[in-house]
């Protein structure tokens, strides 16, 4: 079996034990909050406990304002460089979506850096075309695939032909965070609003975040999904896990989870999405991913 590791930011959402137990390289974003009393404080997205997620989310719920920023080029050089001073020498690192950020470009360009005192490393950067869990995903498939015995190169390959198979629906509370984060337009996010309708949200084949329509209650949006998925897709039977990430909404997350599990005899894993996500789509948001056999709609 070839000798690589896999590395990937903290926007895969990956909980910190299985940072541990994976001995998983992520390069960790930075993300910063304005308090009520107008005090800006900078954090780490490190959250070590379920809590720190919930207190995240009733922060945000309790009008204190977060704002992101990309894992920049210093930093991917500092993680590029720890992992060649650790002796790697092959790696594939996956990123946040490029219709997202432009991660991925500095994660070339640190690694282009980094060859400069480390010359014989082989890393190669891959944009997901998505994030949070489904980028997450990925990076276990890759683990997976390389335990299969398959090649860096091989695994690369596998990568990028699942990105753009990679589902993603999210329903989002309030529109008004993804305004914020210029995800959406203002005109979006006030018609949402108004009219008090659940958007469905996908990623499409370029890896942008797109409403895709609207439904009246939640309900009726998770029955959207189901619909959506059963006409359209089919679960990929090697890599057949169902993801289903909320942001502190437990609730609407089982709803879901267990809407899918009576009609697909699968049930999803739950999971709550970290901070950087987060801040862009708010409190209370609910998402459902999974590899498919085919690709995304849009």
């Amino acid at each position: 079996m070839e000798n690589f590791v896999i590395s990937t930011d903290s926007t895969s959402d990956f909980y910190a034990d299985e940072i541990e137990k994976m001995n998983l390289y992520v390069g960790k974003l930075n993300y910063s909050m304005t308090k009520k009393d107008g005090e800006l404080v900078e954090y780490l997205d490190d959250f070590k406990s379920y809590d720190e997620y919930v207190a995240f989310y009733n922060e945000l719920r309790n009008g204190v304002s977060s704002k992101t920023s990309i894992l920049n080029l210093q930093a991917h050089i500092d993680l590029f460089t720890k992992m060649a001073e650790d002796g790697i020498k092959n790696a594939i690192h996956i990123t946040q979506g490029m219709g997202l950020s432009p991660t991925v470009t500095n994660a070339e360009m640190a690694i282009e850096e980094v060859k400069k005192t480390y010359p014989d490393i082989n890393y190669v950067a891959i944009e997901s075309n998505t994030t949070t869990c489904a980028e997450g995903y990925l990076v276990k498939i890759a683990y997976a695939l390389r335990e299969k015995g398959l090649s860096m190169q091989e695994t690369i390959e596998k990568i990028n032909e699942f990105k753009t198979k990679n589902q993603h629906f999210i329903v989002v509370e309030d529109l008004n965070y993804m305004k914020r984060g210029g995800r959406i337009s203002g005109v979006k996010a006030a018609i949402g609003t108004i009219l008090k309708v659940k958007p469905i949200i996908e990623f499409t084949k370029e890896g942008k975040l797109e409403i895709v329509r609207k439904e009246n209650g939640t309900k009726k949006a998770y029955k959207s999904i189901i619909q959506e998925i059963k006409a359209n897709f089919t679960i990929n039977e090697e890599f057949n896990n169902v993801i289903i990430i909320h942001t502190d909404n437990e609730t609407g997350a089982k709803t879901l989870a267990d809407m899918f599990e009576a009609e697909f005899n699968i049930k999803p894993e739950i999971r709550i999405m970290g901070p950087i996500v987060g801040t862009h789509v708010g409190p209370d948001s609910v998402a459902l991913t999974f590899l498919s056999n085919e690709e995304r709609k849009y």
